[in-house]
């Protein structure tokens, strides 16, 4: 039996669960509704320059409102959202939930309506979290069951978005290690949380594995190819965030009063993409379905790698809401279909599978690269694709891409983005953040 304070506390932790799921449906129908009109409106314009003009306009201009609101309301609201999560688990970042919700949910539709290489992830995480402070101040909890009460509120907004409960509790032990207060309550706030958003959004959206795939099992002899592949993301993962912190520091240093000019160029170069390229723009989800059942030439799939690449470095520095979670994966799925076409050409041994494999266990090795939480990019990518008989090779392609950024001197990206915010905001970060275990169960509820 529960006891009373466990029950209440879990209670609590399942309305956070059930109103994430309602906000996070609203939130991605809405994102759907506008992409889906915006589409239609440039189809009935035609191919002409009418087409190109009305495209760059407006989406220079969704962009531009979406910086103007996080700028004026809530500047904690630009880009995903995670790294504020964790600063205010550490007590160094404010939490104006009301504010945060109100221009997340309004500057996320604006932005990823508009086009940019950005993810629908962050804003519910962040969406997620602010949801739990709101509805912590019923009443009083103690600092430890507060902080579980928001990672159970971003575990909550990640299962939504990704319909991906496991993956959203692995993420919370792996990227919020040093942050998370670990104890039965606390943990247990964040499975229950999941469980309920990843539910009532599949049954709301009556949707299962986002990115389904029936992949055969590999050989174990293709598996050595799988951990160059590894290497060869880890590299890369290493590189990505070096250059979304060169992109947003360049972005920074523009004088305060023209600091909307770059949200307007990136907008309106979206713009002109989405009617001439339309592959390289967008969160990507449905685009990777279509790149794995399609035969992209090599050529092709490294040209889209690098201009999605660079899509979701201008994108996400130019501070509206936005997350890099589903850009870094149609990143991945380039970059990994091209290494199976490559091999698929120097091997004779090699079947088509391989090519599909390669796509996803590249999903995984980028995530794990970047965010160096290799464990939630295994779960994800099984979640999201359902494709469990790779769960060997992807767990391969994981270790050996967080193997190689950690032997690079790569550090997670949004411990990196916090200790950038922090410093913005005049405070010191950690010296030794990232070196502080896991410790399970270790302090007390």
């Amino acid at each position: 039996m529960f006891e009373k304070s466990d029950a209440h506390y879990f209670l609590k932790a399942a309305l956070v669960g059930v109103v994430v799921a309602g906000l996070a449906t609203g939130f991605h129908s809405g994102v759907e509704i506008l992409i889906s009109h915006y589409a239609s409106l440039r189809a009935n314009l035609g191919p002409g320059l009418l087409s190109y003009a009305v495209a760059a306009g407006l989406s220079a201009a969704c962009v531009t409102g979406a910086y103007f609101l996080v700028a004026r309301f809530a500047p904690e609201a630009a880009g995903s959202g995670i790294q504020e999560i964790e600063g205010a688990m550490e007590d160094k970042r404010p939490l104006n939930w009301m504010r945060v919700l109100v221009v997340k949910f309004f500057g996320g539709l604006l932005a990823l309506g508009s086009g940019l290489v950005l993810g629908r992830e962050g804003p519910t995480i962040h969406m997620g979290a602010m949801t739990a402070e709101a509805l912590s101040k019923s009443q009083g909890l103690t600092p430890s069951d507060h902080k579980g009460l928001l990672a159970a509120g971003a575990a909550a907004g990640l299962a939504a978005a990704f319909n991906a409960p496991l993956a959203a509790i692995l993420f919370i032990v792996e990227e919020t290690r040093r942050q998370f207060p670990f104890g039965y309550r606390t943990y247990m706030a964040v499975i229950i949380a999941s469980i309920l958003s990843a539910a009532i959004t599949e049954q709301l959206t009556r949707t299962g594995p986002p990115l389904q795939f029936d992949v055969a099992y590999l050989p174990v002899w293709t598996f050595p190819l799988l951990a160059i592949l590894g290497v060869l993301l880890g590299m890369l993962g290493v590189f990505f965030n070096w250059a979304l912190l060169t992109v947003m520091d360049f972005f920074q240093a523009i004088p305060r009063q023209a600091k909307w000019i770059p949200a307007m160029v990136v907008g309106a170069a979206t713009g002109l993409l989405l009617a001439a390229f339309p592959e390289a723009t967008g969160g990507g989800e449905d685009l990777i379905r279509d790149l794995i059942h399609t035969n992209f030439g090599i050529a092709a799939l490294l040209l889209l790698t690098v201009f999605r690449f660079a899509g979701v470095l201008f994108s996400y520095a130019s501070g509206v809401p936005g997350g890099i979670f589903a850009p870094m994966l149609s990143i991945a799925t380039c970059a990994g279909l091209a290494f199976g076409a490559i091999s698929s050409e120097l091997l004779v041994n090699v079947d088509s599978d391989f090519r599909a494999a390669c796509a996803i266990a590249a999903m995984g090795g980028f995530f794990a690269a970047s965010i160096r939480a290799p464990l939630v990019g295994v779960v994800l990518v099984m979640e999201l694709t359902g494709a469990y008989s790779l769960i060997m090779p992807v767990l391969i392609t994981c270790t050996a891409a967080a193997l190689t950024a950690h032997q690079l001197g790569g550090r997670p990206i949004y411990e990196q983005l916090l200790a950038r915010t922090l410093r913005l905001a005049g405070q010191t970060p950690d010296a030794d953040a990232d070196k502080t275990p896991v410790q399970l169960g270790t302090r007390k509820s």
